[in-house]
């Protein structure tokens, strides 16, 4: 069997992993491996050495399409000069009226220069005839994988090929009743500014996390959640261990909010979008038990890097529901 060549830039991560292990900067080293894990290897520690070996599931060529295994093998645009006003990237896998109805809003009411990006995550096979449908040459660039991949793999599939200048997420679950696009750009003009959204949620103890008001707030919800393309370039990728969606928009707030302990981090801002949630399905189509145990796996990853940073919470405010 021909063993697969380690790319330079992942041996490069490794290398520097380990100096970071060995001068306790727990931080940089669970970035490398996030980065390293991105690139499609994983990383096993020897004391203080490293074994690499291949993580990801193999590309599929079909055609004229390829299906990705990794999100390092999808062809980056974020080398190119930033285009455009903004770039949406929604994840399509099993509900198609779901789909259907989230670019349906988006297309009656974005402004121009925005983009589309689908990343088909091995959807289903009532989902499959939605994506084909779409010509060729419209306004959805279509990212299909070889497997179904964790969802920060599928969303840093879809931020490879984000051309615009702002990048918003936005789940399928959301329908725009007029232009969400704008508001979010807007926001992200001021430089104080890391992440806006719809919907945002604040934490007195950064252990129980709670809707909030418009305005400041400690994290933005993944219904709708914006930022600058460079921050991706600089802070990105996310962290692949999220394979479940939920809290991956907490620690990504935090990641893209972060200044250093010690200076001040940027903020987090919830603003009015003219949108309508719906029933979320990565939610309800599990059963109580998995989703929760999914969802404090991930908790967990937040409390190991993030767990003692107090400066990242503002006062708590107004009245609060608990976060859906």
């Amino acid at each position: 069997m021909t063993r697969q060549r380690i790319p330079d830039e992942v041996l490069d991560a490794a290398h520097a992993r380990a100096r970071a292990r060995e001068a306790r900067d727990w931080a940089e080293a669970d970035r490398l491996r996030a980065e390293i894990e991105a690139a499609g290897w994983k990383v096993a520690d020897r004391g203080t050495d490293f074994a690499l070996t291949p993580a990801a599931p193999p590309d599929v060529a079909e055609g004229d399409r390829v299906r990705y295994g990794s999100s390092a093998s999808v062809p980056s645009l974020l080398d190119a000069r930033p285009s455009g006003v903004a770039t949406v990237v929604l994840v399509a896998t099993d509900w198609p009226d779901d789909l259907e109805r989230a670019l349906a809003g988006l297309r009656r009411h974005d402004p121009a220069g925005t983009s589309i990006v689908i990343v088909a995550n091995d959807p289903s096979a009532e989902q499959v005839p939605v994506l084909e449908g779409m010509p060729p040459d419209g306004d959805a660039d279509i990212v299909w994988t070889s497997e179904r991949v964790g969802h920060a793999t599928a969303l840093n599939m879809g931020l490879r090929r984000a051309a615009a200048s702002v990048v918003v997420l936005l789940d399928t679950s959301v329908e725009a009743t007029g232009d969400v696009v704008s508001p979010l750009v807007e926001a992200l003009d001021d430089p104080t500014v890391a992440v806006a959204g719809g919907w945002g949620i604040t934490s007195s103890d950064l252990r129980r996390f709670d809707a909030a008001p418009q305005g400041d707030v400690d994290a933005i919800e993944a219904y709708a959640l914006a930022f600058r393309r460079a921050d991706v370039i600089d802070r990105g990728p996310l962290d692949e261990h999220f394979r479940f969606y939920r809290n991956l928009d907490i620690w990504w707030s935090f990641v893209l909010r972060d200044q250093g302990e010690g200076a001040t981090p940027r903020r987090a801002v919830a603003v009015e979008l003219p949108a309508l949630r719906h029933e979320h399905r990565g939610w309800t189509s599990l059963p109580d038990g998995e989703r929760d145990r999914q969802s404090k796996r991930n908790f967990y990853r937040i409390i190991d890097r993030f767990g003692s940073r107090r400066d990242l919470l503002i006062a708590a405010r107004g009245a609060r529901t608990s976060r859906p």
